[in-house]
């Protein structure tokens, strides 16, 4: 039977892990009668939240289980892709006798988890050497590595220390080979089921997505919440402060705005910044200095780096010739678009599409 996964949101102050277990214990009086099998949940105290773990014909049969339990259904229910997706999210963990989910060691498993991307393109054309640094030191740092379709390194931490250590490890690591590397790093910690969405930890991912591809080349950014687990207070190291970048909530706001107008107008040659101020309601000196801090770029610089950071897909895929890609980018012409690609990446189109041959 497909998972499925939910989250209920605890009102009551009181809410202990006592209480958590009996309403456990009522949900596993009734699973029978609705073809559920409750398999274990996790419990984030402090957040007041509960997501349960189920096998279930479908995500109806989770939501009458719970109604007919608690008088109450979920806040939300996703189906898991399946298991493999899960673990690599979640990783392996136990359960004790009352099937409350635990880490591999032995503490209450929240279900929250800090998540680490890194979008790295290698102008060598050794990408395997450097992504397999990375995810070797990932698991150096009890991280799980996440199969991606794309370019993109992305990896699981039960800890956000790990999750701190391993990305500034990795950013040094990628610092000190040659200027012919670009990347871009974030650190989000989320959890696996949002209060609204279909998609596993898809706030989180969401959220990575768009500091990784709105972030300055070679820069960090981490989220406030990953900063508030770490028992104390974020000490960067001389050599970290430069490229380190902590993004507060309100920031995600800006962030977003940005990434949808950006893919809307990412190819309309005519977009300027005015149009893009106007957009984000801000005055020309308000979004200047609003993006910049953000993205360590200009306003104009940021859709010219959003324009060369899509080239880069498309070339990879290898579908489009050189003309199609400028003109489908907003460039004004082919002649253009290879003039601005060599300047910013020292190398023709053409030779970086034979790079990934």
């Amino acid at each position: 039977m497909p998972l499925f996964m939910d989250i209920h949101i605890v009102e009551d102050d009181a809410f202990n892990v006592i209480a958590a277990r009996e309403a456990h214990h009522d949900d596993l009086a009734v699973q029978d009668r609705y073809g559920v099998r409750n398999i274990k949940y996790f419990l984030n105290l402090p957040e007041k939240k509960v997501f349960c773990l189920m096998e279930a014909a479908d995500k109806k049969a989770c939501v009458d289980m719970h109604l007919s339990a608690h008088g109450i259904g979920p806040c939300n229910v996703i189906e898991v892709s399946d298991e493999i997706d899960f673990r690599a999210f979640l990783g392996q963990g136990t359960k004790n006798q009352d099937d409350l989910a635990l880490t591999l060691n032995g503490e209450i498993d929240t279900g929250y988890r800090t998540l680490m991307m890194v979008a790295l393109v290698d102008f060598t054309g050794k990408n395997g050497t450097y992504f397999d640094e990375v995810r070797k030191l990932i698991r150096q740092y009890q991280g799980n590595n996440i199969n991606q379709p794309n370019d993109y390194i992305v990896a699981s931490f039960v800890h956000a220390s790990d999750a701190i250590a391993c990305c500034l490890t990795v950013s040094r690591l990628l610092k000190n080979v040659p200027m012919n590397i670009d990347y871009t790093m974030a650190v989000v910690t989320g959890k696996p089921v949002d209060e609204t969405g279909s998609d596993f930890f898809g706030e989180a991912k969401k959220r990575l997505q768009m500091l990784c591809r709105l972030g300055g080349n070679r820069t960090v950014h981490i989220d406030k919440d990953t900063e508030a687990l770490l028992q104390t207070n974020f000490n960067k190291s001389d050599t970290d402060k430069g490229i380190v970048k902590l993004v507060s909530d309100g920031d995600f706001v800006l962030f977003e705005t940005l990434w949808k107008t950006l893919n809307h107008e990412i190819s309309n040659p005519d977009f300027k910044i005015d149009d893009l101020n106007n957009l984000l309601g801000l005055s020309k000196a308000q979004a200047y200095r609003k993006i910049k801090a953000l993205t360590g770029m200009s306003p104009n610089e940021l859709i010219r780096e959003m324009r060369l950071r899509k080239s880069l897909e498309f070339l990879n895929q290898k579908e489009k010739t050189v003309a199609e890609i400028a003109y489908e980018l907003g460039f004004n012409s082919p002649t253009y678009f290879t003039r601005v690609f060599r300047k910013r990446y020292e190398m023709l189109p053409t030779t970086f599409a034979k790079l990934s041959s």
